[in-house]
């Protein structure tokens, strides 16, 4: 029978069918076959279930899905999610303080997978009037690029989240982020019964603590939230050099006026990319982040 894999563990997975949901396993030889990446199984697959023996038989091809590498050099691949329509990155200016080079790691792995993303700025009630200023400053930023934006507070309780609520109706979302930035708060917030485990924040590093330790889907207004552990870093992966900037769509629009078809936007004479950085039309943080993507490939950090 088809089913839907909402829940993935270390050895079993839990497979919606008809309404009701089953524990499946996977046999040894199909974690090898033709799957290169640490789970040859993600949440929001579909797959061939056989109740009578437990063991899910065959995968259903993908209509998409989205990968990471660890930051640690890894050389394994891990699939974070499958057959989405859309991906929420959350992110916090405070507690935890997300770097953008993380931010955009995330935004061009997307754009790579044509997954559309949304950046949703939470915990907004603890800022500062400075924090504040630095939030306007950054949601400016990618929303002028394109991306759409939204604010939550969803610690607190009596925060209005409907605007969250409507972009995720009817959709497939992915949400994804740095540990500590309260997608488990999240999820509580807009699925009640998912009773998932929030977890604080280290006074010392002011870092958040894993309490999401696997990816697992829950039904909300007639589609799906995908939730995912929390990550301190996102590598880029599958990507050649030439192709990052595809994947900022402002450095991809510029590069049309590059004297150079070929042009890296390092140092070439007639980049009409360092020309929009020099003007300001292009975020100086976000080209730095290109140069970093491409450096890292560059030293096969991530690409395998």
């Amino acid at each position: 029978m088809k089913g839907l894999v909402t829940r993935t563990g270390s050895v079993d997975f839990d497979i919606l069918c008809d309404g009701k949901t089953h524990i499946g396993r996977i046999k040894g030889n199909f974690r090898i076959k033709g799957i290169r990446s640490t789970n040859p199984l993600t949440v929001g697959d579909w797959v061939e279930y056989d109740p009578e023996s437990g063991f899910i038989t065959s995968l259903y091809d993908r209509r998409n899905y989205i990968v990471r590498r660890p930051t640690n050099l890894s050389k394994q691949l891990h699939i974070i999610g499958a057959n989405i329509d859309q991906a929420l990155l959350v992110i916090t200016i405070r507690e935890p303080e997300t770097d953008l080079g993380f931010v955009d790691r995330f935004l061009a792995t997307a754009e790579a997978y044509s997954i559309p993303a949304i950046i949703c700025f939470n915990k907004t009630d603890i800022l500062s009037p400075d924090d504040s200023r630095l939030l306007d400053d950054i949601e400016y930023l990618y929303h002028s690029i394109g991306y759409r934006t939204i604010r939550t507070a969803a610690g607190n309780p009596d925060a209005d989240i409907s605007g969250l609520e409507a972009l995720l109706r009817g959709k497939i979302t992915l949400l994804s982020g740095n540990s500590g930035v309260g997608k488990s708060t999240l999820i509580n917030r807009l699925v009640p019964d998912a009773c998932t485990r929030t977890g604080e924040i280290s006074a010392s590093h002011h870092k958040g603590m894993h309490t999401t330790t696997f990816s697992q889907m829950y039904a909300f207004a007639d589609g799906f939230i995908i939730d995912t552990p929390g990550i301190k870093g996102f590598g880029v992966v599958d990507m050649k050099a030439d192709e990052i900037s595809h994947y900022f769509p402002e450095i991809f629009r510029e590069s049309a006026e590059c004297r150079f078809s070929d042009c890296t936007h390092t140092n070439e004479p007639g980049c009409a990319v360092l020309k929009a950085v020099e003007e300001h039309r292009i975020s100086l943080s976000r080209y730095r982040n290109y140069l970093a993507i491409r450096e890292d490939i560059g030293d096969g950090k991530y690409r395998q």
